[in-house]
């Protein structure tokens, strides 16, 4: 099968195009470089070096015609969000829109949707949150994400394509960008290797799913299958506070950072945790990874990165 996949040279879609490859599928990755990097790039991928809001992507559908979209590339960072906010709706919503009308007009038969299980539905009622739970996202990058959804569902009714919202909670893992991507697992750990001082936003005791860069990975390819619709939460239902993820990550270091904390930042939940349910009872899909193994092998990948 054909597969598109936007954002492929980035964290999570670059490990989604190894597994695409592996699994015998014809790849075409289209990423503008921006945060992803060309040393993520699978060789076996064919690589456009585009933008998903220019006019070049037009040529690249035309050419390629791919069945399913997997649209990963976005703005991913809710802190810049909150001081970007039209920045981060011209990649994530204007971005976007040009990847759906491209996929109608060149006959795609299916978009799988990276949305955002920590960000969409804000300061949760109920915990974990399931897919049916209210939405009031607290940041300009939840909000994006939920104006997506509602595009695809539009281009759903209007332009009969099949469409797959994965509503990631937060993903860690190997190739996570310390600095772009500003995931707070990759910051820890390098801040830790190169014995900085790692600061903790607010009183720490604001929590977030972990979920591994692998199991996400096994959730876009489980959607794949022709009969799968709708929105699914990709998390693992537990609760780690940042104070906690700071102490294990200290521990398996090996580092001697003393606990230090910072103000908070504006846009971020008290409390983060999705209910991954309906993608286990309707595609069998687990959560495999645990968290202290996960992030043992994160810290593996960045201490050989630096030595």
């Amino acid at each position: 099968m054909k597969v598109l996949v936007t954002g492929g040279a980035g964290f999570i879609g670059s490990h989604t195009v190894d597994r695409l490859v592996l699994e015998g599928h014809e790849v075409i990755v289209v990423d503008n470089l921006s945060t992803g990097r060309r040393r993520n790039l699978n060789r076996a991928a064919r690589f456009y070096k585009t933008d998903i809001q220019g006019w070049r992507l037009e040529r690249v559908f035309r050419n390629e015609r791919p069945s399913i979209i997997m649209h990963l590339a976005a703005q991913m960072d809710v802190r810049k969000s909150v001081e970007d906010p039209i920045f981060d709706a011209q990649v994530n919503v204007l971005g976007m829109l040009n990847v759906l009308q491209q996929a109608v007009k060149h006959g795609a038969r299916k978009v799988i949707f990276s949305s955002s299980g920590g960000a969409i539905y804000g300061e949760q009622e109920v915990f974990p949150a399931s897919e049916t739970h209210v939405m009031q996202p607290l940041s300009p990058y939840g909000l994006s994400k939920l104006c997506g959804e509602q595009y695809l569902s539009y281009y759903q009714r209007v332009g009969g394509i099949q469409v797959v919202n994965l509503r990631y909670a937060n993903v860690y893992g190997p190739r996570q960008d310390p600095y772009g991507e500003a995931g707070v697992v990759a910051i820890f750990i390098q801040k830790l290797l190169n014995n900085e001082q790692a600061i903790i936003n607010g009183n720490g005791r604001q929590t977030r799913d972990f979920v591994f860069v692998d199991d996400v990975v096994e959730a876009n390819l489980a959607v794949m299958g022709q009969d799968t619709q709708g929105t699914y939460n990709v998390g693992t239902g537990t609760e780690t506070s940042i104070n906690d993820l700071f102490r294990i990550l200290v521990e398996q270091v090996g580092s001697k950072c003393k606990e230090l904390h910072g103000p908070a930042k504006k846009g971020e939940q008290a409390r983060s945790v999705i209910d991954p349910t309906k993608l286990r009872q309707e595609l069998s899909w687990e959560p495999r990874v645990e968290l202290s193994d996960g992030l043992k092998r994160t810290v593996c990948y960045f201490r050989e990165g630096m030595g």
